[in-house]
Protein backbone atom coordinates (compact mmCIF):
# COMPACT_ATOMS: atom_id res chain seq x y z
CA UNK A 1 0.00 0.00 0.00
CA UNK A 2 2.45 2.85 -1.04
CA UNK A 3 2.33 6.35 0.94
CA UNK A 4 -0.60 4.60 2.80
CA UNK A 5 0.69 4.50 6.72
CA UNK A 6 2.37 6.72 9.67
CA UNK A 7 5.16 5.87 11.08
CA UNK A 8 6.37 8.24 14.23
CA UNK A 9 8.55 8.06 17.28
CA UNK A 10 7.92 11.17 19.52
CA UNK A 11 10.81 11.92 22.01
CA UNK A 12 10.30 14.80 24.54
CA UNK A 13 10.08 15.53 28.27
CA UNK A 14 6.14 15.15 28.25
CA UNK A 15 5.72 12.44 26.08
CA UNK A 16 7.70 9.42 24.60
CA UNK A 17 6.74 6.61 22.27
CA UNK A 18 6.23 5.14 18.89
CA UNK A 19 3.52 5.13 16.64
CA UNK A 20 2.31 2.82 13.74
CA UNK A 21 -0.91 2.49 11.60
CA UNK A 22 -2.45 2.40 8.05
CA UNK A 23 -3.45 5.76 6.76
CA UNK A 24 -6.21 4.88 3.97
CA UNK A 25 -9.92 4.85 3.41
CA UNK A 26 -11.69 2.81 6.02
CA UNK A 27 -14.38 0.68 4.73
CA UNK A 28 -16.21 -2.08 6.22
CA UNK A 29 -13.41 -2.34 9.05
CA UNK A 30 -10.74 -2.51 6.79
CA UNK A 31 -8.01 -0.26 5.32
CA UNK A 32 -7.45 0.47 1.76
CA UNK A 33 -6.19 2.58 -1.17
CA UNK A 34 -8.87 5.08 -2.88
CA UNK A 35 -10.01 4.26 -5.80
CA UNK A 36 -7.18 6.17 -7.67
CA UNK A 37 -4.44 5.17 -5.72
CA UNK A 38 -3.33 8.91 -5.17
CA UNK A 39 -2.09 10.14 -1.64
CA UNK A 40 -2.15 13.21 0.06
CA UNK A 41 0.48 14.92 1.54
CA UNK A 42 0.44 15.67 5.74
CA UNK A 43 2.45 18.41 6.35
CA UNK A 44 4.07 18.93 9.84
CA UNK A 45 3.01 22.56 11.10
CA UNK A 46 6.56 22.83 13.63
CA UNK A 47 8.90 22.76 10.33
CA UNK A 48 6.57 23.10 7.54
CA UNK A 49 8.62 19.75 6.12
CA UNK A 50 5.89 16.89 5.03
CA UNK A 51 4.95 14.58 7.72
CA UNK A 52 3.46 11.31 6.02
CA UNK A 53 1.10 10.52 3.19
CA UNK A 54 -2.38 9.63 3.37
CA UNK A 55 -4.89 8.26 1.05
CA UNK A 56 -6.91 10.48 -1.33
CA UNK A 57 -10.35 8.99 -1.37
CA UNK A 58 -12.74 10.25 -4.38
CA UNK A 59 -16.64 10.03 -4.48
CA UNK A 60 -16.06 6.10 -5.56
CA UNK A 61 -14.70 5.61 -2.11
CA UNK A 62 -17.80 7.39 -0.65
CA UNK A 63 -19.94 5.41 -2.75
CA UNK A 64 -18.71 2.01 -1.35
CA UNK A 65 -18.40 3.13 2.14
CA UNK A 66 -22.42 4.33 1.99
CA UNK A 67 -22.85 0.52 0.50
CA UNK A 68 -21.14 -0.99 3.60
CA UNK A 69 -22.95 1.80 6.20
CA UNK A 70 -26.15 0.57 4.74
CA UNK A 71 -25.43 -3.10 5.11
CA UNK A 72 -24.58 -2.86 8.64
CA UNK A 73 -27.80 -0.66 9.37
CA UNK A 74 -29.65 -3.38 7.82
CA UNK A 75 -27.81 -6.86 9.57
CA UNK A 76 -25.75 -5.90 12.65
CA UNK A 77 -26.63 -2.03 13.75
CA UNK A 78 -29.52 -0.09 14.40
CA UNK A 79 -32.82 -1.49 15.16
CA UNK A 80 -30.74 -4.63 14.71
CA UNK A 81 -28.98 -4.13 17.82
CA UNK A 82 -30.11 -3.21 20.82
CA UNK A 83 -29.02 0.31 23.14
CA UNK A 84 -27.43 -1.66 25.45
CA UNK A 85 -24.87 -3.12 23.06
CA UNK A 86 -24.12 -0.62 21.33
CA UNK A 87 -23.68 1.37 24.99
CA UNK A 88 -21.50 -1.49 25.54
CA UNK A 89 -19.06 -1.20 22.32
CA UNK A 90 -19.24 2.31 22.99
CA UNK A 91 -17.60 2.10 26.28
CA UNK A 92 -15.11 -0.22 25.49
CA UNK A 93 -14.20 2.22 22.56
CA UNK A 94 -13.74 5.27 25.52
CA UNK A 95 -11.70 2.47 27.33
CA UNK A 96 -9.16 1.94 24.83
CA UNK A 97 -8.96 5.94 23.80
CA UNK A 98 -8.28 5.82 27.95
CA UNK A 99 -5.29 3.62 27.24
CA UNK A 100 -3.96 5.26 23.81
CA UNK A 101 -4.26 8.54 25.63
CA UNK A 102 -0.96 10.09 25.24
CA UNK A 103 -0.78 8.32 21.99
CA UNK A 104 -4.07 10.52 20.54
CA UNK A 105 -3.06 13.60 22.07
CA UNK A 106 0.89 13.15 20.49
CA UNK A 107 -0.77 12.89 17.22
CA UNK A 108 -3.19 16.40 17.98
CA UNK A 109 -0.25 17.77 18.96
CA UNK A 110 2.34 16.67 15.88
CA UNK A 111 -0.38 17.27 13.65
CA UNK A 112 -2.35 20.15 14.31
CA UNK A 113 0.32 21.91 16.34
CA UNK A 114 -1.20 22.22 19.64
CA UNK A 115 0.62 22.10 22.54
CA UNK A 116 0.48 18.54 23.78
CA UNK A 117 -0.43 18.85 27.69
CA UNK A 118 -3.71 21.01 26.04
CA UNK A 119 -4.00 18.39 24.06
CA UNK A 120 -3.88 15.25 26.29
CA UNK A 121 -5.64 17.42 29.19
CA UNK A 122 -8.41 19.47 27.26
CA UNK A 123 -8.98 17.72 23.48
CA UNK A 124 -8.56 13.97 24.49
CA UNK A 125 -9.83 13.96 27.75
CA UNK A 126 -13.21 16.11 26.37
CA UNK A 127 -13.37 12.89 23.37
CA UNK A 128 -12.71 10.25 25.75
CA UNK A 129 -16.00 12.01 28.25
CA UNK A 130 -18.53 12.78 24.92
CA UNK A 131 -18.03 8.81 24.09
CA UNK A 132 -18.67 7.64 27.71
CA UNK A 133 -21.87 10.60 28.23
CA UNK A 134 -23.14 9.21 24.91
CA UNK A 135 -22.77 5.50 25.75
CA UNK A 136 -25.22 6.22 28.76
CA UNK A 137 -27.60 7.46 26.42
CA UNK A 138 -27.48 4.45 24.04
CA UNK A 139 -30.15 2.71 26.03
CA UNK A 140 -32.26 5.36 26.84
CA UNK A 141 -33.86 7.04 23.28
CA UNK A 142 -37.06 6.55 24.28
CA UNK A 143 -40.76 7.23 22.72
CA UNK A 144 -43.87 7.93 24.77
CA UNK A 145 -47.40 6.85 24.82
CA UNK A 146 -49.92 9.77 23.73
CA UNK A 147 -53.48 9.50 24.82
CA UNK A 148 -56.01 9.73 22.72
CA UNK A 149 -59.05 7.82 23.23
CA UNK A 150 -59.70 4.44 24.55
CA UNK A 151 -60.58 2.60 21.67
CA UNK A 152 -56.98 3.68 20.24
CA UNK A 153 -53.66 3.28 21.07
CA UNK A 154 -50.85 5.82 19.94
CA UNK A 155 -47.05 6.10 20.47
CA UNK A 156 -43.97 7.09 19.06
CA UNK A 157 -40.80 5.69 18.32
CA UNK A 158 -37.28 7.08 17.51
CA UNK A 159 -35.46 5.23 15.09
CA UNK A 160 -32.26 6.27 13.52
CA UNK A 161 -32.17 7.96 10.61
CA UNK A 162 -29.96 5.76 8.84
CA UNK A 163 -26.39 6.78 7.12
CA UNK A 164 -25.27 9.87 8.61
CA UNK A 165 -22.21 11.94 7.06
CA UNK A 166 -19.87 14.04 9.35
CA UNK A 167 -17.77 16.27 8.28
CA UNK A 168 -14.86 17.48 10.51
CA UNK A 169 -12.84 20.42 11.05
CA UNK A 170 -8.96 20.51 11.22
CA UNK A 171 -8.75 22.16 14.26
CA UNK A 172 -10.05 19.63 17.01
CA UNK A 173 -10.12 16.28 15.20
CA UNK A 174 -10.70 14.20 17.04
CA UNK A 175 -12.81 15.87 19.60
CA UNK A 176 -15.31 16.85 16.81
CA UNK A 177 -15.20 13.04 15.32
CA UNK A 178 -16.16 12.39 18.66
CA UNK A 179 -19.24 15.34 19.01
CA UNK A 180 -20.49 13.83 16.21
CA UNK A 181 -20.01 9.80 16.31
CA UNK A 182 -21.41 9.65 19.85
CA UNK A 183 -25.23 10.81 19.19
CA UNK A 184 -25.19 8.95 15.72
CA UNK A 185 -23.67 5.72 17.41
CA UNK A 186 -26.14 5.80 20.85
CA UNK A 187 -29.32 6.39 18.05
CA UNK A 188 -28.44 3.41 16.41
CA UNK A 189 -27.21 5.07 12.76
CA UNK A 190 -24.13 4.14 11.04
CA UNK A 191 -21.49 6.78 9.39
CA UNK A 192 -19.32 7.57 6.80
CA UNK A 193 -17.03 10.32 8.15
CA UNK A 194 -14.82 12.69 6.02
CA UNK A 195 -11.77 14.27 8.34
CA UNK A 196 -10.27 17.35 7.02
CA UNK A 197 -7.43 16.41 4.98
CA UNK A 198 -5.03 19.10 6.80
CA UNK A 199 -4.91 16.88 10.01
CA UNK A 200 -6.27 13.65 9.92
CA UNK A 201 -3.92 11.66 12.07
CA UNK A 202 -5.98 11.09 14.93
CA UNK A 203 -9.04 10.26 13.46
CA UNK A 204 -7.68 7.57 10.97
CA UNK A 205 -5.79 6.00 14.54
CA UNK A 206 -9.37 6.31 15.70
CA UNK A 207 -10.82 3.93 13.59
CA UNK A 208 -8.26 0.95 14.40
CA UNK A 209 -9.55 1.09 18.17
CA UNK A 210 -13.13 0.96 16.46
CA UNK A 211 -12.35 -1.97 14.88
CA UNK A 212 -10.67 -2.85 18.27
CA UNK A 213 -13.83 -2.47 20.37
CA UNK A 214 -15.89 -5.15 18.56
CA UNK A 215 -18.16 -2.71 16.63
CA UNK A 216 -19.37 -4.77 13.33
CA UNK A 217 -18.39 -3.75 10.01
CA UNK A 218 -19.56 -1.22 7.99
CA UNK A 219 -20.94 1.18 11.09
CA UNK A 220 -18.54 3.53 11.27
CA UNK A 221 -16.18 4.41 7.76
CA UNK A 222 -13.85 6.85 6.67
CA UNK A 223 -12.83 8.69 3.68
CA UNK A 224 -10.40 10.69 3.56
CA UNK A 225 -10.10 13.19 0.84
CA UNK A 226 -10.66 17.03 0.00
CA UNK A 227 -13.67 18.84 0.40
CA UNK A 228 -14.54 19.88 -3.09
CA UNK A 229 -14.52 15.78 -3.94
CA UNK A 230 -15.20 13.82 -0.83
CA UNK A 231 -16.78 16.74 1.01
CA UNK A 232 -19.29 17.41 -1.93
CA UNK A 233 -19.80 13.79 -2.63
CA UNK A 234 -21.12 12.90 0.92
CA UNK A 235 -23.35 16.00 0.79
CA UNK A 236 -24.55 14.94 -2.31
CA UNK A 237 -25.04 11.24 -2.25
CA UNK A 238 -28.93 10.05 -2.01
CA UNK A 239 -27.65 6.98 -0.10
CA UNK A 240 -27.20 10.05 3.14
CA UNK A 241 -30.03 10.92 4.88
CA UNK A 242 -28.35 13.45 7.04
CA UNK A 243 -25.37 15.08 7.06
CA UNK A 244 -23.42 17.25 9.93
CA UNK A 245 -20.66 19.56 9.12
CA UNK A 246 -18.48 21.80 11.13
CA UNK A 247 -16.15 24.54 9.46
CA UNK A 248 -16.81 27.60 7.48
CA UNK A 249 -19.71 29.79 7.04
CA UNK A 250 -19.17 29.61 3.14
CA UNK A 251 -18.85 25.66 2.82
CA UNK A 252 -21.73 25.29 5.37
CA UNK A 253 -23.98 27.57 2.69
CA UNK A 254 -22.50 24.81 0.08
CA UNK A 255 -23.44 21.34 2.21
CA UNK A 256 -27.01 23.11 2.36
CA UNK A 257 -27.39 23.56 -1.20
CA UNK A 258 -25.74 20.44 -1.98
CA UNK A 259 -28.11 18.57 0.05
CA UNK A 260 -31.59 20.22 -0.76
CA UNK A 261 -30.49 19.72 -4.73
CA UNK A 262 -29.79 15.59 -3.72
CA UNK A 263 -32.57 14.11 -1.30
CA UNK A 264 -32.98 17.10 0.70
CA UNK A 265 -31.29 15.44 3.51
CA UNK A 266 -31.16 16.51 7.01
CA UNK A 267 -28.40 18.66 7.89
CA UNK A 268 -26.46 20.34 11.36
CA UNK A 269 -23.63 23.44 10.57
CA UNK A 270 -21.81 24.26 13.47
CA UNK A 271 -20.35 27.31 11.57
CA UNK A 272 -17.75 30.27 12.06
CA UNK A 273 -17.79 33.11 14.65
CA UNK A 274 -16.66 36.48 15.71
CA UNK A 275 -17.64 36.11 20.10
CA UNK A 276 -17.94 39.60 21.75
CA UNK A 277 -16.11 39.47 25.02
CA UNK A 278 -17.92 41.78 27.34
CA UNK A 279 -15.88 43.09 30.35
CA UNK A 280 -18.31 45.55 32.59
CA UNK A 281 -16.27 47.99 35.45
CA UNK A 282 -17.46 45.91 38.22
CA UNK A 283 -15.21 43.01 36.82
CA UNK A 284 -12.44 41.30 38.44
CA UNK A 285 -9.57 42.61 36.20
CA UNK A 286 -7.27 39.94 36.97
CA UNK A 287 -10.16 37.37 36.50
CA UNK A 288 -11.00 39.01 33.12
CA UNK A 289 -7.86 39.32 31.99
CA UNK A 290 -6.74 35.99 32.24
CA UNK A 291 -10.20 34.23 30.71
CA UNK A 292 -10.57 37.26 28.33
CA UNK A 293 -6.59 36.20 26.79
CA UNK A 294 -7.76 31.99 26.96
CA UNK A 295 -10.74 32.97 25.16
CA UNK A 296 -8.96 34.57 22.47
CA UNK A 297 -5.58 32.38 22.14
CA UNK A 298 -6.37 29.18 23.58
CA UNK A 299 -5.31 26.47 20.64
CA UNK A 300 -3.66 29.23 18.51
CA UNK A 301 -6.69 31.11 18.22
CA UNK A 302 -8.30 28.35 15.78
CA UNK A 303 -11.59 28.31 17.74
CA UNK A 304 -14.88 28.79 16.23
CA UNK A 305 -16.29 30.02 19.84
CA UNK A 306 -13.15 32.30 20.48
CA UNK A 307 -13.53 35.70 22.17
CA UNK A 308 -11.70 37.84 19.36
CA UNK A 309 -13.89 40.83 20.18
CA UNK A 310 -13.32 42.43 23.76
CA UNK A 311 -15.36 45.00 25.00
CA UNK A 312 -14.11 47.00 27.91
CA UNK A 313 -16.19 49.86 29.75
CA UNK A 314 -14.43 52.80 29.35
CA UNK A 315 -13.74 53.38 32.96
CA UNK A 316 -11.65 50.95 33.25
CA UNK A 317 -10.11 50.49 29.81
CA UNK A 318 -6.68 51.75 30.57
CA UNK A 319 -6.13 49.47 33.97
CA UNK A 320 -7.63 46.22 31.52
CA UNK A 321 -5.42 47.27 28.80
CA UNK A 322 -2.55 47.23 31.11
CA UNK A 323 -3.41 43.76 32.75
CA UNK A 324 -4.25 42.04 29.76
CA UNK A 325 -1.18 42.65 27.53
CA UNK A 326 1.08 41.80 30.68
CA UNK A 327 -1.01 38.48 30.66
CA UNK A 328 -0.60 37.92 26.81
CA UNK A 329 3.26 39.10 26.57
CA UNK A 330 3.45 35.91 29.20
CA UNK A 331 2.25 33.06 26.87
CA UNK A 332 5.09 31.51 26.07
CA UNK A 333 5.34 29.80 22.24
CA UNK A 334 7.31 26.96 20.81
CA UNK A 335 7.65 23.37 20.13
CA UNK A 336 3.82 21.64 21.08
CA UNK A 337 5.89 18.92 22.95
CA UNK A 338 7.72 22.52 24.91
CA UNK A 339 7.55 21.29 29.07
CA UNK A 340 6.30 24.93 29.45
CA UNK A 341 4.82 25.92 25.61
CA UNK A 342 1.08 27.28 25.70
CA UNK A 343 0.85 28.71 22.38
CA UNK A 344 2.32 26.76 19.51
CA UNK A 345 1.87 26.83 15.13
CA UNK A 346 -0.84 27.65 13.28
CA UNK A 347 -2.11 24.17 11.27
CA UNK A 348 -1.42 25.14 8.26
CA UNK A 349 0.65 27.32 5.68
CA UNK A 350 -2.54 28.50 4.07
CA UNK A 351 -4.35 29.35 7.24
CA UNK A 352 -0.79 31.04 8.29
CA UNK A 353 -0.81 32.92 5.47
CA UNK A 354 -4.35 34.12 5.76
CA UNK A 355 -4.19 35.14 9.59
CA UNK A 356 -0.59 37.33 8.32
CA UNK A 357 -3.03 38.67 6.21
CA UNK A 358 -5.38 39.79 8.59
CA UNK A 359 -2.89 41.46 10.48
CA UNK A 360 -1.32 43.19 8.07
CA UNK A 361 -5.22 44.52 7.21
CA UNK A 362 -5.32 45.52 10.76
CA UNK A 363 -2.16 47.73 10.46
CA UNK A 364 -2.95 49.48 7.10
CA UNK A 365 -6.07 50.37 8.15
CA UNK A 366 -4.58 52.33 10.78
CA UNK A 367 -4.84 50.35 14.20
CA UNK A 368 -2.46 50.00 16.73
CA UNK A 369 -0.77 47.20 17.59
CA UNK A 370 -0.39 46.47 21.24
CA UNK A 371 1.37 43.13 21.18
CA UNK A 372 2.59 40.94 19.00
CA UNK A 373 1.52 41.53 15.10
CA UNK A 374 4.61 39.36 13.48
CA UNK A 375 5.84 35.94 12.42
CA UNK A 376 7.76 33.51 14.84
CA UNK A 377 10.79 32.44 13.81
CA UNK A 378 11.76 31.46 9.92
CA UNK A 379 10.47 27.94 10.18
CA UNK A 380 7.06 26.59 10.70
CA UNK A 381 3.78 28.44 10.99
CA UNK A 382 4.31 30.29 14.30
CA UNK A 383 2.22 33.93 15.08
CA UNK A 384 2.68 35.76 17.69
CA UNK A 385 -0.43 36.37 19.97
CA UNK A 386 -1.61 39.69 18.72
CA UNK A 387 -3.30 42.75 20.06
CA UNK A 388 -5.27 45.71 18.58
CA UNK A 389 -6.58 48.39 20.28
CA UNK A 390 -7.61 51.52 18.17
CA UNK A 391 -10.28 49.94 16.04
CA UNK A 392 -13.69 50.77 14.74
CA UNK A 393 -16.36 49.10 14.05
CA UNK A 394 -16.01 49.01 10.12
CA UNK A 395 -11.86 47.47 10.31
CA UNK A 396 -12.14 44.01 8.91
CA UNK A 397 -9.97 42.57 12.08
CA UNK A 398 -13.15 43.73 13.53
CA UNK A 399 -15.43 42.45 11.18
CA UNK A 400 -14.15 39.26 9.84
CA UNK A 401 -13.52 35.80 11.51
CA UNK A 402 -9.63 35.71 11.90
CA UNK A 403 -9.57 32.15 13.54
CA UNK A 404 -6.16 32.77 14.69
CA UNK A 405 -4.25 34.55 17.72
CA UNK A 406 -5.60 37.83 17.05
CA UNK A 407 -7.89 39.95 19.11
CA UNK A 408 -9.51 43.31 19.07
CA UNK A 409 -10.28 45.46 21.78
CA UNK A 410 -12.69 48.52 21.76
CA UNK A 411 -14.21 50.52 24.62
CA UNK A 412 -18.06 50.66 25.18
CA UNK A 413 -19.69 53.41 27.82
CA UNK A 414 -22.41 51.10 29.43
CA UNK A 415 -24.17 47.94 29.55
CA UNK A 416 -26.21 49.13 26.68
CA UNK A 417 -23.78 50.40 24.65
CA UNK A 418 -22.12 46.92 25.09
CA UNK A 419 -25.16 44.73 24.18
CA UNK A 420 -25.62 46.95 20.91
CA UNK A 421 -21.98 46.48 19.41
CA UNK A 422 -21.36 42.94 20.95
CA UNK A 423 -24.78 42.01 18.37
CA UNK A 424 -23.02 44.12 15.81
CA UNK A 425 -22.11 40.75 14.14
CA UNK A 426 -23.62 38.55 11.32
CA UNK A 427 -22.67 35.60 13.37
CA UNK A 428 -24.04 34.41 16.84
CA UNK A 429 -22.05 31.73 18.38
CA UNK A 430 -20.60 32.47 22.07
CA UNK A 431 -20.48 35.38 23.96
CA UNK A 432 -18.65 36.19 27.56
CA UNK A 433 -19.50 38.46 30.45
CA UNK A 434 -17.65 39.89 32.96
CA UNK A 435 -19.11 41.02 36.02
CA UNK A 436 -19.01 40.69 39.69
CA UNK A 437 -22.48 41.86 39.84
CA UNK A 438 -24.27 38.41 38.86
CA UNK A 439 -27.96 39.98 38.01
CA UNK A 440 -25.74 42.47 35.59
CA UNK A 441 -24.18 39.81 33.93
CA UNK A 442 -26.98 37.51 33.92
CA UNK A 443 -28.93 40.66 32.47
CA UNK A 444 -26.43 40.96 29.70
CA UNK A 445 -25.91 37.35 28.68
CA UNK A 446 -30.32 37.07 27.98
CA UNK A 447 -29.31 39.81 25.90
CA UNK A 448 -26.76 38.78 23.63
CA UNK A 449 -27.34 37.21 20.01
CA UNK A 450 -25.91 34.12 21.01
CA UNK A 451 -26.42 30.56 21.08
CA UNK A 452 -24.29 30.29 24.00
CA UNK A 453 -23.13 32.58 26.67
CA UNK A 454 -19.79 32.29 29.46
CA UNK A 455 -20.35 34.08 32.75
CA UNK A 456 -17.08 34.68 34.28
CA UNK A 457 -15.31 32.50 32.14
CA UNK A 458 -14.45 31.82 28.40
CA UNK A 459 -14.55 29.19 25.78
CA UNK A 460 -15.18 26.17 28.14
CA UNK A 461 -17.85 23.53 26.82
CA UNK A 462 -19.61 20.71 28.99
CA UNK A 463 -20.35 17.07 26.73
CA UNK A 464 -23.70 17.69 29.24
CA UNK A 465 -24.78 20.89 27.77
CA UNK A 466 -25.58 21.94 23.95
CA UNK A 467 -23.04 23.72 21.88
CA UNK A 468 -23.96 25.73 18.93
CA UNK A 469 -25.04 28.81 17.45
CA UNK A 470 -27.51 31.24 15.53
CA UNK A 471 -27.35 33.84 12.56
CA UNK A 472 -24.80 32.43 10.45
CA UNK A 473 -22.63 30.53 12.86
CA UNK A 474 -25.06 27.61 12.42
CA UNK A 475 -28.25 24.96 12.59
CA UNK A 476 -28.64 22.73 15.36
CA UNK A 477 -26.71 21.80 18.12
CA UNK A 478 -24.15 19.31 19.19
CA UNK A 479 -23.77 18.12 22.47
CA UNK A 480 -26.15 17.29 25.47
CA UNK A 481 -29.35 15.80 25.07
CA UNK A 482 -30.24 18.19 22.11
CA UNK A 483 -27.65 16.66 19.88
CA UNK A 484 -29.64 13.43 19.72
CA UNK A 485 -32.59 15.20 18.38
CA UNK A 486 -30.51 15.61 15.15
CA UNK A 487 -29.90 11.92 14.68
CA UNK A 488 -33.12 9.98 14.98
CA UNK A 489 -36.74 10.15 13.45
CA UNK A 490 -39.59 10.25 15.14
CA UNK A 491 -42.44 7.56 14.27
CA UNK A 492 -46.37 7.76 15.32
CA UNK A 493 -47.67 4.17 15.61
CA UNK A 494 -51.68 4.44 15.57
CA UNK A 495 -52.97 0.82 16.75
CA UNK A 496 -57.10 0.03 16.81
CA UNK A 497 -58.35 -1.42 19.90
CA UNK A 498 -62.10 -0.71 18.53
CA UNK A 499 -62.42 1.94 17.00
CA UNK A 500 -65.31 1.39 13.78
CA UNK A 501 -65.09 2.33 10.23
CA UNK A 502 -68.58 1.54 8.21
CA UNK A 503 -68.39 2.94 4.54
CA UNK A 504 -72.05 2.71 2.53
Amino acid sequence: MPGTSFSYDFSSKVYTGKTSFKTGVFINNEFRDGSEGTTIDIMNPVTGGVLTQISEGTAQDVDTAVQAAKAALATTWGLKCPGAKRSLLMNKLANLMEEHHDELSALEAVDVGKTFNWAKNADVAAAIATIRYYAGWADKILGQVIETTEAKLAYTRHEPIGVVGQILPWNFPLLIMCWKLGPALATGNTAVIKPAEVAPLSCIRMCELIVEAGFPAGVVNMVTGYGHTVGTAITAHNGIEMVSFTGSTFTGGKVMENAANSNIKDVTLELGGKGPCIVLEDADIDKAANWAAFGVFWSQGQVCCAGSRIFVQESIYEKFIARFTQVVRSIKAGDPFGESIWHGPQASQQHFDRIMGYIQSGKDEGATVAVGGNRIGTEGYFIEPTVFTDVNPNMRVVKEEIFGPVAVVLKFKDQADAIRQGNDTEYGLSAAIFSENITKAIETAHQMQAGMTFINCNVSPECQVPFGGIKKSGIGRELGEYALRSYYTVKAVHVNLGLEMNIG
